[in-house]
């Protein structure tokens, strides 16, 4: 378990890097520790030979004694361009090698220095450098490897165990580092990401950036951030929840009411004024779309908007009903209404539904203009190709501001005028979307808007192969 954390494994990671450095320390220090021991070898026998120069009549005993102090069995030096064995002794066995010290390269060392290591046995070598204090031209003798090599072991255990000490200790500090200031913190991100979790609507659980690491700060304020947005969005999920059902116990009740004022509608047609006789249709007619509206309410809080009743509708008669209506509404403001509808244009559609439509993005055409304090006019075309029926709504107005327009099509976002909430263009995509068209923001700017509908013909092609 330990070995599957982020400390166990740094733990190991750092303990192998450090034993890594350490033989790589461990391989120059072995061949330097040889070529010192080969000099001190030279140097003893120099010192040694210097004696016997200095009295030549030294008994045989203390040459002897003398070679045994310098660890060699003989030693020539060079003086004067002469060569003189000064010290000697018999030779146990030929001698095997020959090693130049007096400008040796690094990796040449190296490699003598782990040759003896490998090489077991004791051998013979000559060993060649210059006398210290200039005391000659050169000073060669001949020795024995095994000392060397028992040295070289001795030697390079002392700097294994020196090394397994440092890695260890170098290790757990890092390691306690590492734990203290990031391993610790990142679990502080994780408790606070599972606090959240357990109850996201909790503001009080965001996370509160507070690390010191620039990067891991990073993080938590890209954590706060989201976590912030999130629970803003599960609360606003919240209030549309109470909000639905608030409207639904609304238009419950309104629909009661509605259905007593059609009652009183119907009544009104059997007046004999003539101006009660024009309005009272009108009245009625509107009384009875309000009651139905009520009604999708009311359904809307059980599923998405009803499926559209598609029906062949004469797309002028409800161009020409909502145009009525939304004149009316603007009152003495200066709003002109143009309809370029073909006469005998029939769509496929929900006629409910494309009134809906219709009256929500004309009647916000009619605020806009009515918004910018100046004259406008709001146009309707239609056309017919052989893949849609294409409805464009144009007005004068201002334009849609940029906020309306980046979140364009969302409910309690994308509200234009104030104590709006954007909930007509949300639900007219809805219902165009339900036909299987598309509801397009075409362009808008200070010269005005225009909206698109695109209803495409295919249950009607599909109609026309069954006939």
């Amino acid at each position: 378990m330990f070995l599957n954390s982020l400390s166990g494994r740094f733990l190991i990671l750092t303990t192998v890097f450090v034993m890594l450095a350490e033989v790589l320390i461990f391989v120059p220090s072995v061949a330097r520790f040889r070529e010192d021991y080969l000099l001190l070898r030279l140097e003893k026998a120099q010192i040694a030979s210097l004696s016997m120069l200095a009295n030549d009549m030294i008994p045989e005993e203390l040459e002897k004694e003398l070679l045994r102090n310098a660890g060699v069995f003989n030693v020539v030096l060079r003086r004067d361009e002469a060569r003189q064995l000064v010290l000697s002794s018999p030779i146990p066995s030929p001698i095997q090698a020959t090693y130049d010290l007096r400008d040796p390269g690094a990796f040449e060392l190296i490699g003598d220095a782990m040759k003896c290591l490998v090489r077991p046995g004791n051998h013979v070598i000559r060993v060649i450098g210059n006398p210290v204090r200039e005391a000659g031209l050169l000073i060669e003798v001949t020795m024995e490897t095994a000392p060397l090599r028992m040295a070289l072991i001795d030697y390079g255990l002392r700097i294994l165990l020196l090394s397994a000490v440092i890695s260890v200790i170098t290790a757990m500090l890092l390691f306690l580092a590492v734990r203290r200031f990031l391993v610790k913190p990142m679990k502080g991100v994780v408790q606070a990401m599972m606090s959240y979790a357990s109850a996201p609507e909790d503001a009080r659980r965001i996370i509160v950036p507070s690390a010191s690491l620039h990067e891991l700060r990073s993080a938590e304020m890209a954590l706060a951030s989201m976590q912030t947005q999130l629970t803003g969005a599960l609360r606003q999920k919240e209030r549309l929840a109470q909000l639905g059902g608030a409207v639904a116990r609304i238009s419950h009740d309104l629909r009661n009411i509605l259905t007593v004022a059609q009652l009183f509608g119907d009544r009104l047609e059997d007046s004999d004024d003539p101006m009660v006789q024009r309005a009272a249709p009108k009245l009625v007619h509107s009384i009875a779309r309000a009651v139905n509206l009520c009604e999708s309410t009311l359904a809307f809080g059980k599923a998405e908007e009803p499926p559209p009743a598609l029906n062949r509708v004469l797309l002028s008669d409800v161009v020409n009903e909502v145009v009525d209506s939304e004149r009316l509404a603007s009152g003495s403001y200066d709003i002109s209404f143009s309809e370029d509808v073909p006469a005998g244009l029939v769509v496929r559609a929900d006629p409910e539904q494309l009134y809906r439509v219709l009256a929500n993005l004309i009647r916000n055409a009619r605020q806009a203009i009515i918004a910018s304090g100046k004259p406008g006019e709001i146009s309707i075309s239609a056309r017919e190709t052989d893949g849609a029926w294409t409805i464009a709504i144009t007005d004068t107005g201002p334009g849609l501001p940029a906020k309306a327009q980046e979140y364009l099509f969302k409910p309690f976002q994308g509200g234009v005028r104030k104590g709006g909430f954007g909930l007509g263009l949300a639900i007219s995509a809805e219902l165009v979307r339900g036909h299987g068209g598309k509801l397009d923001l075409l362009e808008t700017g200070p010269e005005g808007t225009k909206f698109a509908i695109s209803l495409p013909k295919v249950v009607a092609i599909l109609d026309e192969a069954a006939e």
